[in-house]
């Protein structure tokens, strides 16, 4: 049986993408469902949506990039998701690559973005640092941890709404909940334009997010591969100033004293993490 295709895509003022990706889309994929969040635009966004006969669904106010996925997921009635930016970064003509991939058997497929594709120096380095981390704590090749353009199962991506955030990390989150769940991922790569429009990252606030995800990979997966090196490091470090304080003043200092006691709450709050990241998947599993 031939399987149906929902193509999402969020957007919050995003007109000037919009005019172009639609038209295009529709002439590409005419038996598609295509579906716009339409996330607290102030512009022509929904008027557009009407225009190329889309669906399109408004959120009264700007509810995050994440939440729109997740009013998208949850209004489609195909059997495969496709989630794209709405900004005309992402290639429709992409979609196939990703489509014949699931075809494979894999859960979800990801459209890995090329070197050259970073959104400039600073973006390229950080999204390398989160695949090898990710590639790490999972044991297989991320290529991609931060790809908003994606195609998946429609059922299992389902089963993890309730994990997703509404802002811009859902890429992270249901990437890392598809490892830990066993499902099967793989990776396309591809081009993307400069996108048409002003970003909605705001590099201070979105830093501090970003830095954030680095924790968000750990307790999605296995929070004890993460927090047991950082507890071992603070343990021997402290090991190391004892031995230091000892052999030139032959005692036992309050700066050793916290080292270790810091080494310990930090794995015992792995230990936690771990215990609760295995009820979240057990009640996703029972869904």
């Amino acid at each position: 049986m031939r399987k149906t295709i929902s193509i999402i895509m969020p957007s919050k003022n995003e007109q000037q993408g919009l005019s172009v990706l639609l038209p295009r889309l529709r002439t590409l994929y005419p038996d598609a469902e295509i579906i716009v969040v339409n996330d607290g635009s102030t512009d022509a966004t929904e008027n557009i949506c009407h225009e190329n006969k889309v669906h399109v669904i408004s959120h009264p106010y700007s509810m995050g990039n994440g939440a729109a996925i997740k009013t998208g997921a949850r209004e489609a009635n195909g059997d495969i998701l496709v989630f794209m930016d709405a900004d005309r970064q992402h290639n429709p003509e992409d979609i196939p690559s990703l489509l014949e991939k699931l075809d494979e058997g894999f859960d979800m497929v990801v459209a890995a973005r090329t070197r050259h594709s970073q959104a400039g120096a600073h973006r390229a380095v950080a999204n390398g640092f989160y695949n090898k981390l990710a590639s790490w704590m999972t044991g297989h090749i991320v290529s991609d941890l931060t790809s908003g353009f994606r195609a998946a199962n429609a059922i299992k991506f389902r089963e993890f709404l309730h994990l997703l955030p509404n802002g811009f990390s859902y890429p992270t989150t249901i990437t890392m909940a598809f490892f830990r769940a066993g499902y099967s991922l793989s990776y396309v790569p591809v081009e993307v334009r400069k996108r048409l429009g002003k970003s909605h990252i705001r590099p201070v606030k979105d830093g501090i997010r970003f830095l954030l995800i680095i924790f968000r990979i750990g307790t999605l997966y296995s929070p004890l591969k993460l927090f047991l090196p950082i507890s071992l490091t603070i343990c021997m470090i402290g090991l190391a100033y004892y031995g230091y304080t000892y052999i030139h003043f032959k005692r036992f200092t309050n700066m050793s004293a916290l080292l270790l006691l810091t080494s310990m709450l930090v794995f015992l709050i792995g230990l936690v993490s771990e215990q609760i990241t295995m009820l979240i998947y057990q009640k996703s599993e029972k869904r």
